[in-house]
Order: C-alpha cells, then structure tokens, then sequence
C-alpha cells in the first residue's frame, strides 16, 4: 500500500497552488501525484484554512474598532466617518461547457464577483463572494448580506456624530464605493463627472483618496496569491473555497508580516469598475453626500497638499 500524504505535503501542495498559481497538471509532476488527489487535497485544506482563521481573521468589528477604522480614514485619507471602502472583483472562473451565461462578464471573460470592504490597512472587513460575473456591483451588494445587515442596522456602527470642526449637524459613518454602487445615508459615491463644480469636484478628489485603499488592498491580493490572475483551476460551486481561504491568508499577512515593502504593489491591473449606470438616488443619501461636500469645502476641512505621494503608500 502506498504511503497516505502527510498533513505537511498537503499544506505545502495548497500554498504552491494558491501562491503560484499552478495547474493541477504541474502540481501532478512537481509531487507526483494524481491531478484528482491535489483537487480534493486543496478543496479540503482551502476550506479548513477557512474554518481555523475565520474568527480571528474576519471577526464582525464593535462600535470601538469601527471608530478606529474611521480614524485611520481621517489620518490617512482625510475622509471623515468613514467606515470602509467598497469594491467589486471579478474573479476568473474555467469555462465549462455547463458553465451558465450569467458566470459571462462585460470583460469578455467568465468570472464570480468578490466584494469586499476594507480598511486603511488593506485588510479586509466584510466580504461576500460567488456573485455572477454578468451582475452589476449595485444589483450585488443590494442581495449581499453586508447591505442587509446595513439596513436592520446589525453592524453595530456607531450614532451619526458631527464631521471634525463642525458642531453640528450629526452626519453618519459611511461606506465609500464607486459609481457602480447605489448612494444611499450610508454609502457614498462621486458626484457625476459632468458640470463639476469646485465643492463637487472637491469632494470627488476626497472620496477617491478614500477609496484607493480597498483598490491597493485588491491588488496586493491578487499579487500575493497568484491563483488570482488567471481561470481558477477549480468548477465554479467550488472558486469560493479557494477565495475564503485567500481572503483570511490575506488578513494573517497583513497583520503578522506585512511591510511597507508591500504598499508599493500598486493594483498593476486596477479594475475600473463596471460600465458607469444612471442610478436613481435617494434624498436621503443626497443629503448625506452635500453635507460632506459643504464640509470638504470649508475651512474645517483643509489639509496640506502632499507633494510626491503613491497610489498604494504612505502618505
């Protein structure tokens, strides 16, 4: 009888898959095993890796480390209450001649959406994943978990408190996205990109420092675990395993051995999100949205300018 496959081997077969990328085919030669033993090896470690890292890696955050969140925000982006910033990834998926035509995205290419919220540390808050490809970003956080959660008010984010130097009104904690999203009290997207004013483009320029922490976050993601940058290897019910196992990997990283090193990996590859989308916007949002524009061109709200900054650094 042959010798089972120690628990070393079989994590190094999944790292080796998930960090280079390779094809079940190579993985057959480099360890010489059968390509159907390295799937159901990596299917199985991706969703214990999941398991074990999920609670410490992706906790739901308490009202204390939203409010820290938000201060990173402030420091770094100089977008105050702000919570997260949103972004939608498509992730490439094998074509398989089973393989639905919603799986097919305006890129030309089959594909499930990750979205993801994330920090000033590029670690991620909240995801959700396995959305078709075809799907828009709005239609997709609309059904996803995190905008339920939003509106029965289950995040535990804190009261609406005044913008700093501002006395008053109480202006929510907000999510920052694209135009691809909804603008809603909580969350914030650009104004329209025709007839900007100074207060409007003002506030275009902040929500965009804002939201280029989740488009580096995505980035490094996709540097990091290689399996990323071309059609994963697996059927598509089973990419979210895959993509579980990367996201609490990312935050391990992140936390234990990141290093400034890693901010220079600008997105090389950014998404542009999806083709912009006329959608109707509540009062209630728009409300939201002037009251930061009247902010942003206030006094209150100055900071100086930096003269050389990256995409992805230190400000």
């Amino acid at each position: 009888m042959r010798h089972c496959v120690s628990a070393e081997e079989r994590l190094l077969i999944t790292l080796r898959f998930l960090a280079r990328g390779n094809s079940f085919s190579s993985l057959h030669f480099e360890f010489h095993m059968r390509t159907s033993t390295i799937d159901g090896i990596v299917r199985a470690n991706c969703a214990t890796i999941w398991l074990q890292l999920r609670a410490s890696m992706l906790p739901q955050p308490t009202r204390q480390q939203w409010l820290q969140i938000a201060h990173g925000f402030l420091e770094r982006a100089q977008f105050p209450n702000c919570i997260g910033a949103l972004e939608g990834k498509h992730i490439r998926v094998k074509k398989l001649l089973n393989l639905g035509s919603q799986f097919y995205n305006y890129k030309k290419f089959f594909s499930v959406v990750l979205l993801a919220l994330v920090d000033t540390s590029y670690r991620f808050i909240i995801v959700d994943m396995g959305a078709y490809g075809s799907s828009a970003d709005a239609r997709i956080f609309r059904a996803s978990r995190m905008s339920r959660w939003l509106e029965r008010n289950q995040l535990d984010i804190p009261q609406p408190a005044p913008l700093p130097g501002f006395a008053e009104p109480p202006v929510p904690f907000v999510i920052v996205g694209d135009e691809g999203f909804a603008l809603s009290p909580h969350l914030m997207r650009h104004f329209p990109r025709r007839g900007l004013d100074d207060k409007r483009r003002t506030f275009n320029y902040r929500l965009s420092r804002a939201r280029r922490f989740v488009e580096c976050a995505l980035g490094i993601l996709a540097s990091k675990w290689r399996v990323f940058l071309s059609a994963n290897q697996l059927a598509s019910k089973n990419v979210n395993t895959v993509i579980k196992a990367c996201v609490v990997l990312h935050n391990f990283i992140r936390m234990y051995e990141a290093t400034q090193d890693e901010d220079a990996l600008a997105f090389t590859e950014q998404d542009q999100g999806e083709p912009s989308q006329i959608v109707r916007a509540g009062l209630a949002g728009l409300r939201v949205r002037e009251l930061f524009s009247d902010y942003f061109a206030s006094p209150a709200s100055y900071f100086p300018f930096p003269s050389q900054q990256s995409s992805c650094g230190e400000n």
